[in-house]
């Protein structure tokens, strides 16, 4: 575990793998240059379960309403419930929170799932490749690969994650690596296939969250430069 201070959860050295994209992508050096240091903080790593339970709640929701109703679930049940007393729970007071009938049904899912032990435990995913992950908790209702990316990204540190169907990677990766028109907004046959990133990413691995990262920062300042709204914004 690396602490070095700015990022002392990181499980890696920031400055190794800046240092590395760097060198092994000058285009990519560029945007790192404009962008400043990594300052990548991990979110909390509570299990995956409550992770998992987080993210279905904000699935298709502006933050700030997807907060009122998370906050409302854990002020019902003291917390975040265990998987047993979530499904123990009737729909009722999980409606009354603001739960819609799909995201009840993917969260009994989840909780069945994790008992069953499909979604391993704290320590049991911290020990398992981001393959096993991905493979794992895809598994559970409304679950898809995006969410366990991000999850792998900023809950859990992993270094070499590279979410192709992300569009603030697809954009950040237009902006820095292709040639666009000045007169019009981005549009959606400017973004990058998923096999072009695949194909440039080797050259970032094994530090692909990092290069995903400043992707994401590129759209930042896209956004601090004109009025084209960003992908991924909130980046910590």
């Amino acid at each position: 575990m690396i602490n070095n201070g700015r990022n002392h959860k990181l499980p890696f050295d920031p400055d190794q793998a800046v240092a590395h994209l760097k060198a092994a992508d000058p285009k990519l050096a560029l945007l790192i240059d404009r962008a400043g240091p990594f300052t990548l903080r991990l979110d909390p790593a509570p299990s995956p379960f409550e992770s998992l339970l987080e993210s279905i709640l904000y699935q298709q929701l502006h933050g700030k309403a997807a907060a009122t109703i998370h906050r409302r679930v854990r002020e019902y049940f003291g917390g975040d419930p265990s998987p047993q007393l979530l499904l123990d729970t009737p729909d009722e007071p999980l409606r009354a929170a603001g739960v819609s009938g799909n995201k009840i049904k993917a969260l009994r899912d989840l909780a069945a799932r994790t008992i069953a032990g499909t979604v391993p435990t704290h320590a049991a995913i911290r020990k398992m490749p981001d393959a096993e992950i991905i493979e794992r908790l895809t598994e559970v209702r409304g679950i898809g690969p995006w969410t366990v990316e991000m999850l792998l990204i900023f809950r859990m540190g992993r270094p070499d994650v590279l979410p192709i169907t992300d569009y603030g990677v697809r954009k950040g990766y237009a902006l820095t690596f292709q040639r666009l028109p000045k007169t019009r907004p981005l549009a959606a046959e400017d973004l990058p296939k998923p096999e072009v990133l695949l194909k440039r990413g080797k050259r970032w691995a094994p530090f692909r969250s990092v290069a995903s990262w400043y992707l994401w920062r590129a759209c930042d300042l896209a956004k601090s430069t004109s009025a084209t709204p960003s992908g991924r914004s909130s980046l910590q």
